[in-house]
C-alpha cells in the first residue's frame, strides 16, 4: 500500500457563487435537499448565519452552516460530497466550523441527525457532542426521529483538550494553524 500524502484543503466562507457547487452537494447528500435558493437566501438576509465550503483543488467537496443564536452556535447543515468521504474532510469541516464558533462568540454548539446515520452520530461523537434529546418525526421524507447532540462547553478544559487533540489528528503534520485548513473570511468578515 503507498502512503497518499494530505489532502490540501481550502476552507473559506461560503459566497454567493458557490451556490451551485454547494447544491450538487447537498442533493448528492439527503433526500430531500434544501433548494438553491434557500441558500442565497441565507448568506444574504440571515445575519445568524455563517457557512463553510471545502475545495480540493478547484473542486467544492464539502460545507456547512451554523447559526449563532446568543451563545449557542447551531450547526444547520454539514455534507460531504459521497466520493470524498472517509478522507477526514469532514472532521476539518467541522473543527473549522468549531473554531468559527468560537470565534463568533459561541460556547457550546448543537445540532440535529437522523438516528440513523451512525457515521455522522460518531464524527460528532468524537467532537464531543451528547445526546441530549429526540425530535420526533423530524425529517419529512420518513419521518425520522432527529437525535439532538450538544457539545461540551468550549471553554472547559476537557473540551479544550479535546480540540486541540482532534486538530493534531486531522491537520497535515507541518502545516500551521490558520493555514488553507482554516476557514478563510470573505471580503465582508462573513
Amino acid at each position: 500500500m503507498v502512503a497518499r500524502p494530505p489532502l490540501r484543503l481550502r476552507i473559506a466562507a461560503m459566497r454567493v457563487e458557490d451556490i451551485p457547487d454547494v447544491h450538487e452537494i447537498e442533493r448528492a447528500s439527503f433526500p430531500v435537499p434544501w433548494p438553491a435558493y434557500a441558500f442565497r437566501q441565507e448568506l444574504e438576509t440571515n445575519r445568524l448565519a455563517r457557512y463553510l465550503v471545502v475545495r480540493v483543488g478547484g473542486e467544492a467537496v464539502a460545507y456547512g452552516g451554523i447559526w449563532l443564536m446568543v451563545d449557542e452556535a447551531h450547526i444547520t447543515t454539514f455534507a460531504v460530497l459521497p466520493a470524498w468521504r472517509r478522507q477526514g474532510i469532514g472532521a476539518r469541516l467541522l473543527l473549522a466550523l468549531l473554531d468559527l464558533a468560537v470565534e463568533l462568540g459561541a460556547t457550546v454548539a448543537t445540532l440535529e441527525v437522523r438516528l440513523s446515520n451512525l457515521e455522522a452520530r460518531r464524527l460528532y461523537e468524537r467532537f464531543g457532542f451528547m445526546p441530549v434529546g429526540v425530535r420526533p418525526h423530524y425529517y419529512s421524507d420518513n419521518a425520522e426521529d432527529a437525535l439532538i447532540m450538544t457539545s461540551e462547553e468550549f471553554r472547559t478544559p476537557s473540551m479544550r483538550a479535546r480540540l486541540e487533540r482532534l486538530r493534531a489528528e486531522v491537520e497535515p503534520a507541518g502545516e500551521p494553524r490558520g493555514s488553507s485548513a482554516s476557514w478563510a473570511p470573505d471580503d465582508d468578515g462573513h
